[in-house]
């Protein structure tokens, strides 16, 4: 781990960044003291993916779900056809 000062992380950004993505972690200080760590950022593995269709078989939707609740809501709003 390296530690830099903010002014040659100012000017070195883009040479800090690719030894990021490097897998490298530098420290950036002030007068000494560090403020902050630039690192690579952590991509998820395979298993936290979470990828479509992760569900499937966990439920089944009933044959009857598109007529489901038609009698109550046919009472609250009434079967008044208007055109």
């Amino acid at each position: 781990m390296d530690t830099v000062d903010i002014h040659q992380a100012k000017s070195q950004f883009s040479r800090l960044l690719a030894r990021a993505a490097n897998g490298e972690t530098v420290i950036i200080a002030q007068a000494g003291q560090p403020l902050a760590k630039l690192m690579p950022m952590e991509t998820p593995s395979s298993s936290q993916v979470h990828r479509l269709g992760f569900l499937k078989g966990a439920f089944q939707i009933p044959e009857d779900f598109d007529s489901m609740g038609s009698e109550q809501i046919t009472g609250m709003f009434g079967d008044d056809q208007r055109s």
